[in-house]
This record gives structure tokens, C-alpha cells and sequence, in this order.
């Protein structure tokens, strides 16, 4: 076992990944530190967070504190003597807990920094069309994502990815990434960098009920990119006209043509197997959507049972 003592910080499934990665590679994992029980459901019954139930299949020591801040949680912080932390998909850490070890505190961003700091990078990357992005290591330092790097790794993103399979694909990149890095300093062999900042960068933005809208307006690559960016989740919505009724309706899943028209965007033009939506400069094929206060399913589910009038479009 691994001779560094270290403390992880991590609550849904995409840390689950490198933590595992960690044990399963015998690292001194003394603790981990996710986010409290929340209630959930129709019950509202209290749901541990994925982190802390494998955490406690593996008989971790687990620390779920509510104030990153109190002398209780960094006095447990203390006791437990950390020559490392390493935080992924945490939320902030205050100065006096990220420079408590010896060895610092590093974090796993699913980019490639500087490109796409913030809440999630993953979604804008697909957003806006990028053809390639990676994972980075970089220790904390006072700011958000801007500490210095440690080590990065490429991922292609090929044009059908959404961003749940791109996801998936940086968790284990990922989960990789971190163990390269605990074994480097291990070996006393970091040799971190600045970030540059020279070149523009893009920002990953905290997805919202605005930025998630589909606007019929835009060209129908950026269309495309906004549902594969937001799939399956948070999803890109809009709203549907038909016959006097509007209901807003989410859509998973498209395809796009690129082609000169006159048709007004946000026209709707559907058959028995086909539903297709006018935009600036094309059409956009609608493949999975879900109606309120339904399930998502294939379109030609959907057609099979539902009535689009005349005139009737998505705005």
C-alpha cells in the first residue's frame, strides 16, 4: 500500500470511478469526504450520495460535513494527518482545508484547461461543437479551476457523441489521470505549470432554464450541438404549438440537414415515421422527445399516437 496519507473528496458517479481506481490500486485512502444525505423521491426519504455508498461498501472512513469551515470538520481534518487530497466533482474548498496537506490538494477538471473553467464543461464542449477536449490535474489554489496543471489528457469527441457518452468517457480518462498524478508525486516527479491564458477562452458556464432553450432561429448545427450537449441531461427544451395547445416538451436526441428553404423556423413538418423542425438554414430531425408528463421515447412512438395540426411549430 501506498505510503501517502490522502483524503478524497468527490459525491456523484463520476467520482466513483477514480476513487475506485485509488483502492483498487492500494492507495492510503483515510478518508472520504462527500456531500451530506439529501432527501429524495416522493417520500422524501434520505439518499446517500454515490461516492459515499461505495465509500461504504469499502469500509471507508466517511465525513460528511456541512460547513467546509467548522473547527469540527477541520479538526477531524487534522487528525487524520493528510500528505494528500484530491478533490473530483466536490464543491470549493476553503484555503484552510486546501492547504492543509503537505503534498497539496489537487482536482480532476473534465477539460482541457484553461479552456471551459466552471460548473460543466462537459455539456459546452459538445454545445459548442468542439471536436476534442481531455481531463486535467491541477493543484488548487484561491480561485476557480485556475491553479496550476499537473498533467492533461486528450479525448476526441466524435460528432454522435452526447454529452452522458462523452461523460463516461472522461470519467475514465480521468480516473487514470488522477492515479498517474498520485503516483508522480509520489515519486517527488511534479513539475506543475501555469495555466496560459493568452489565447480566448471559453467558459463552461452553469446550465440553467435559459441557456437550455432550443432557439428555431440558430443554424441547425448549433441546434444539433445544444441536444447533444444537454443529453440526457439537463435536456433541451422548447415549447410546442399544436392545435391551440402549448406544452413544453424536452428533446433528447436529433439529426440535422443542412438546405436552403423558405419555411418559417420553428415549422413543424411530420408524417407516419418522420418529424422535422425548420431552422435558419436547414431542418432539424427529431429522433427521441418526451411530452409532459411523459417518458422519453423514439419519435415514431410518439407518431404513432399523436396528432400534429396544421400549423403547428416549436418555439
Amino acid at each position: 500500500m501506498s505510503d501517502l496519507r490522502i483524503i478524497f473528496y468527490g459525491t456523484p458517479h463520476f467520482a466513483v470511478t477514480t476513487l475506485k481506481s485509488l483502492i483498487d490500486n492500494h492507495k492510503n485512502v483515510v478518508a472520504v469526504v462527500t456531500a451530506p444525505d439529501k432527501p429524495a423521491g416522493r417520500g422524501r426519504s434520505l439518499k446517500q450520495s454515490a461516492v459515499k455508498e461505495y465509500a461504504l461498501a469499502q469500509g471507508l472512513k466517511i465525513l460528511q460535513p456541512t460547513n467546509l469551515k467548522s473547527e469540527e470538520f477541520q479538526s477531524n481534518l487534522k487528525d487524520l494527518q493528510p500528505d494528500l487530497q484530491i478533490v473530483v466533482a466536490f464543491r470549493m474548498l476553503p484555503e484552510s482545508v486546501w492547504r492543509l496537506p503537505k503534498k497539496g490538494t489537487f482536482n480532476l477538471h473534465a477539460s482541457l484547461l484553461p479552456q471551459y473553467r466552471g460548473a460543466a464543461p462537459i455539456n459546452w464542449a459538445i454545445i459548442n461543437g468542439e471536436t476534442k477536449t481531455g481531463v486535467t490535474t491541477f493543484f488548487i489554489d484561491d480561485k476557480i479551476d485556475t491553479g496550476e496543471i499537473i498533467l492533461q489528457r486528450e479525448v476526441i469527441i466524435n460528432p454522435q457523441h452526447n454529452a452522458g457518452e462523452l461523460h463516461d468517457l472522461l470519467m475514465n480518462s480521468g480516473s487514470q489521470l488522477v492515479l498517474d498524478t498520485v503516483e508522480l508525486i509520489e515519486k517527488n516527479g511534479v513539475k506543475p505549470f501555469t495555466q496560459a491564458t493568452k489565447e480566448p477562452l471559453k467558459t463552461a458556464y452553469k446550465l440553467h432554464h435559459d441557456n437550455t432553450k432550443i432557439d428555431w432561429n440558430k443554424p441547425v448545427d448549433q441546434i444539433h450541438n445544444l441536444v447533444r450537449g444537454l443529453s440526457p441531461y439537463p435536456v433541451a427544451w422548447c415549447y410546442l404549438e399544436n392545435g391551440g395547445e402549448e406544452m413544453k416538451v424536452k428533446i433528447f436526441k436529433t439529426t440535422k440537414e443542412k438546405i436552403k428553404h423558405q419555411d418559417p423556423p420553428g415549422m413543424i413538418f411530420s408524417t407516419k415515421k418522420e418529424l422535422k423542425v425548420a431552422a435558419k438554414d436547414g431542418y432539424i430531425g427529431i429522433k427521441e422527445i418526451q411530452l409532459p408528463g411523459k417518458k422519453n421515447m423514439h419519435t415514431k412512438d410518439l407518431l404513432n399516437g399523436f396528432n400534429f395540426e396544421a400549423n403547428s411549430k416549436m418555439r
